[in-house]
């Protein structure tokens, strides 16, 4: 990707877009004693020369025509009403302005017998620029619970358990965590460079993402002969944007099946389908790639269908994230842009679409609290040794077996959110 064509992506937003904050700033600079200057001391500099040359008469008439534009100038600008909040009216790069979110989850067991556990996915516990975990609280009638990390993962679970005999398993959550957009800038290098471990580890293969094969042949044919990690990055985005369609049938966040995807030709799905076709697609090439899952928390200023309210039980969704040397890691969403295009009805030739698709390449809205990014999940202290692909939803087991929050008869789970910042 050359560095003109991103500077002229980000140009877009600024040159279609008129923030109230930029609109003030302006009017500010034209209210300053500038016109002072302009008016007063270039007029008086008018008429001297004007006086010296040809005489007093004309020395005063460019006086007071200096003068009338000073009091034109001086009267008040007239209002402009703010634009709607929509994908073209987003600043560029705003200041940092953190958001802290209240989130309170609601667990209830369903029809269990015998002793039970629950494991739910935790916001992510490492502080990044854009997210930072403050506090998690719960309380409900089991015997005991507790929160176990995942290193290797960088992933946090909480568990709780029930003894045998207990009605209804009953489970609150109450999380706090703030957030701030996250943007990428192609002109600023020299991010801290990643560990040799976890890029090792965003290199392999998955059950469900390998990296040889069919996908392998496709990564090599969509980035050609660009040989710049970025630009093929940013090749690989653009085509799983161009050919993926967002299903709204698929459960949940989707399987990411990749090899299913590309055999049977259906680029079809939901946000870990998209998600994880774009991160097997970059580490089949030997870009370090991860998906990170992770929940909906609050509206978006980008379109109304990216954004949720309510109940946030089923609001999960998956972005991901590659690395280049120099600049780390850089987010995308191609996802999001496959749920606008359809909830949306936008077309190709949109405006709005044209700036999301660019908007998308380094860019999160922070309306999204991120979990982990871990796949191929074993689950501490699982009845059995069934691997989850991924964990973005709740779990659960008894004597029964084990079930998940999309099994509505046997397990409810309730989420909602609101602003605590004021």
């Amino acid at each position: 990707m050359k560095r003109r064509d991103f500077l002229a992506a980000s140009a877009v937003l600024s040159l279609i877009a008129s923030s109230p904050a930029l609109a003030a700033k302006k009017k500010a600079a034209h209210d300053k004693p500038a016109h002072d200057k302009s008016a007063h001391g270039k007029s008086a500099a008018h008429g001297k020369a004007a006086h010296g040359k040809s005489g007093h008469g004309k020395a005063a008439t460019r006086k007071s025509r200096a003068s009338a534009r000073f009091e034109a100038a001086s009267q008040p600008e007239p209002r402009i009403p703010p634009e709607p909040r929509s994908v073209i009216s987003l600043q560029d790069e705003p200041p940092a302005q953190w958001r802290t979110y209240g989130i309170n989850s609601t667990i209830t067991l369903k029809r269990s017998r015998g002793k039970a556990r629950v494991w739910l996915p935790l916001a992510q516990y490492k502080d990044t620029p854009w997210q930072r975990t403050l506090s998690h609280s719960w309380q409900g009638n089991f015997e005991s619970a507790g929160i176990y990390r995942d290193p290797v993962a960088e992933m946090e679970v909480f568990y709780a358990d029930w003894k045998e005999g207990v009605d209804l398993p009953q489970l609150q959550m109450t999380s706090q965590v703030a957030t701030q957009d996250r943007h990428f800038d192609i002109t600023r290098r020299g991010a801290v460079v990643e560990r040799n471990e976890v890029l090792r580890r965003c290199l392999h293969s998955t059950d469900l993402v390998p990296t040889e094969g069919i996908v392998r042949h496709t990564a090599e044919r969509v980035i050609g002969r660009i040989k710049d990690p970025v630009a093929q990055g940013k090749a690989i985005y653009d085509w799983v944007v161009e050919n993926t369609v967002r299903d709204p049938q698929v459960a949940g966040c989707g399987l990411g099946n990749v090899t299913a995807m590309l055999d049977t030709g259906r680029l079809s799905g939901k946000s870990a389908d998209i998600a994880l076709l774009f991160v097997g697609l970059c580490r089949s090439i030997g870009i370090p790639a991860r998906p990170v899952f992770g929940m909906r928390v609050d509206s978006s200023r980008l379109f109304g269908s990216l954004g949720v309210s309510g109940n946030l039980g089923q609001a999960q969704h998956c972005r991901a994230e590659f690395y280049t040397p120099g600049y780390g890691w850089i987010p995308v969403d191609p996802s999001d842009v496959r749920k606008a295009i359809l909830d949306e009805r936008l077309t190709n030739a949109d405006s709005k679409l044209v700036v999301l698709k660019k908007l998308l390449f380094g860019f999160w809205e922070m309306n999204w609290i991120g979990f982990n990014a871990a796949q191929d999940v074993d689950l501490r202290g699982a009845s059995n040794g069934k691997t989850l692909p991924f964990l973005v939803f709740p779990q659960a087991q008894s004597s029964d077996g084990r079930f998940d929050s999309l099994d509505s008869e046997r397990l409810s789970y309730s989420v909602s959110a609101s602003r605590i910042d004021g």
